[in-house]
Parts: structure tokens; C-alpha cells; sequence
């Protein structure tokens, strides 16, 4: 598991718990403070599963006639090159159109670039 995963997962479990937390004082000594600081916990909570599920979306799928990232479908057929950036970031230049960059947020990227370059050549 990546290093963002796991602090998405620490922050997105402390958050729950400290909104229980809150919401149980909250319950006992009726403070409206309390209600507010549960509120911004939940919040967190909120953000951090929304960022978690948008992070799902950012993935590679490989098959048998090529990839798909996002919403991009390369075969392998189009692809002509594999272009390894300072950045870290790894671009796939098709032979038509433009050219397919896959961020270093992926996890595997060295797997993924070296399955391709094996496949290509």
C-alpha cells in the first residue's frame, strides 16, 4: 500500500474517532462547542473518503490488446514509445494523437513500464 493510502487511512480513522469522541461529550455536557468541533471532524471525515474514492479512479487496467487510464484506451498497436520523465511521470507515445502521461501517484509504475517495454519489444 502506498504511503498517501496509509496516511488517508490514519487521518480518515483518527478523524472518526475523534468525532465520536466529540459527539459523546457533546451528548453529556450539552456545550454547543463540542457539536461544532464533532462537525469539523466529520468534515475531515467527509473529505478524506471523497479524496480516497477520487484516488480509486487514477488507476491502470492492462489487457490482452492494451491499457486504459481514466478514461484513455491505448492499444498496443498504437504505442511506439515509452518515455521515462525527470518528473518521474511516464508517457506513452502513441503513433496517432497525443501521447498518454501516467502520474507517479500510480502505484507499480516501474512494474507498469517495464510490462509495456517488454511488450513492445
Amino acid at each position: 500500500m502506498p504511503a498517501f493510502l496509509q496516511r488517508a487511512a490514519i487521518v480518515a480513522a483518527l478523524s472518526f474517532l475523534f468525532f465520536l469522541t466529540t459527539l459523546i461529550f457533546y451528548l453529556v455536557w450539552q456545550n454547543f462547542l463540542y457539536f461544532i468541533l464533532a462537525t469539523g471532524f466529520l468534515i475531515v471525515q467527509v473529505f478524506t473518503m471523497i479524496g480516497w474514492w477520487m484516488q480509486k479512479r487514477n488507476a491502470v487496467s492492462i489487457y490482452a490488446k492494451g491499457l486504459i487510464h481514466r478514461k484513455r484506451t491505448l492499444f498496443w498497436s498504437e504505442i511506439e514509445d515509452v518515455v521515462k520523465h525527470s518528473d518521474g511521470t511516464l508517457e506513452l507515445v502513441p503513433s496517432t494523437g497525443e501521447g498518454l502521461r501516467i502520474p507517479t501517484s500510480i502505484q507499480g509504475l516501474d512494474r507498469i513500464e517495464s510490462f509495456i517495454r517488454e511488450h513492445l519489444g
